[in-house]
């Protein structure tokens, strides 16, 4: 639904890379904005700004070099979407903090996870 991990990605992609790569992340469903996305990444200095989700149907640019998913469901839309375009599509499973139950904290320490686990994708598949 692009609003969460997706997001996050866009986020940290945004500050890891240089400046010159066009990214932008999108969803296979419409979404809302998640307020626990905004307050971890708030937590390291960054920010979604205004940035709503979106969907990938919906995206105005439609050419990308690497689409990187992070559920099997957005994965078999990406590699459907794409079908015999040069384009390249990476799965990296991550898990829903959305799920966790618990406490604010323990919901928060589910997002900060995911988080990090994304930049460590992201450093290692791009370096910095």
């Amino acid at each position: 639904m692009n609003s969460i991990r997706s997001p996050m990605a866009e986020a940290l992609a945004r500050e890891i890379l240089p400046a010159t790569v066009y990214v932008a992340s999108a969803g296979v469903r419409q979404g809302q904005r998640d307020p626990f996305v905004d307050t971890v990444l708030a937590e390291r200095g960054l920010s979604l700004g205004d940035r709503q989700p979106q969907r990938y149907e919906d995206m105005e640019d439609g050419y990308f070099d690497l689409i990187v998913t992070m559920a099997p469901e957005a994965h078999h839309v990406a590699l459907d979407a794409t079908g015999t375009a040069s384009v390249e599509v990476e799965f990296w499973p991550m898990p829903d903090p959305s799920v966790v139950t618990g406490s604010r904290e323990q919901i928060l320490d589910a997002y900060r996870d995911v988080l990090k686990r994304i930049e460590e994708r992201l450093v290692r598949r791009f370096g910095n």
